[in-house]
């Protein structure tokens, strides 16, 4: 009985890898040119590429990332650095809530690691995936989805840093465009199987560029998230 457990539990893990690393694909193109041109922005703004990578490594935050290397090229100071990195990704705590949560029976330490990886992307992915029951399925699929995905980020910073001598700024600044083309492939998917999510996503959108005008990007995108998300369970309940 336990190397039948074992052979399904292993068959189950594999499984959920390959699934991840297939749905990871798309989020890794888009993620290596945008990376790439981080690595580029940041050497290009005195920040060496041990440093870059390094931010890449520990932050995983993409938005922030450029944000950090354009206020250090600016010459502002740490302080300010911290407090503008820190109020534009706060819409990562929701995230990782909803991923701890929907992971709660695993260990502390695997749900951290889980929560750590939490992109819009990732993000985006885990939870237009239907929960089937098979936790083991589960936890593999988020950790390769996640790994795969980080993977890219920090080799396209560094691919980026070595030939900032080689690709222009001009089209280094292009490359960021892949993202907007990212989270349109991940969404179109979600809104063929439910018109309700294109309903919230436009929403989100049209709240967050609303909240934009009259106060801080990083609170306008953590307020609209949580209203359209507020909007998008309340047309959940009525339908049931």
């Amino acid at each position: 009985m336990f190397l039948i457990t074992e052979k399904k539990n292993h068959k189950t893990g594999k499984t959920g890898v390959i699934k991840g690393i297939k749905a990871a694909i798309p989020i890794a193109i888009g993620y290596i040119p945008i990376a790439i041109a981080f690595g580029v922005i940041s050497v290009q703004s005195g920040i060496s590429l041990i440093q870059a990578t390094s931010m890449s490594l520990m932050v995983f935050a993409g938005a922030s990332q450029f944000m950090a290397a354009g206020m250090i090229g600016s010459g502002v100071g740490a302080s300010e650095i911290i407090l503008a990195t820190f109020i534009l990704n706060l819409r990562h705590f929701i995230m990782s809530m909803t991923v701890m949560n929907r992971f709660r029976t695993l260990p502390k330490k695997s749900t951290a690691a889980l929560a750590f990886g939490v992109t819009d992307e990732t993000f985006a992915v885990l939870s237009m995936k239907e929960e089937d029951g098979d936790l083991q399925e589960e936890k593999f699929f988020a950790a390769s989805l996640i790994l795969t995905s980080y993977a890219s980020w920090v080799i396209g910073t560094i691919i980026g840093g070595i030939f900032v001598d080689f690709i222009p700024q001009s089209i280094s600044a292009s490359m960021s465009v892949g993202l907007y083309a990212m989270f349109i492939g991940l969404l179109v998917p979600a809104v063929r199987k439910s018109w309700r999510t294109g309903i919230i996503s436009v929403t989100g959108m049209v709240l967050c560029w609303i909240f934009s005008r009259f106060m801080d990007t990083g609170w306008a995108i953590v307020l609209a998230t949580i209203l359209a998300a507020l909007i998008g369970v309340g047309k959940n309940e009525q339908s049931k």
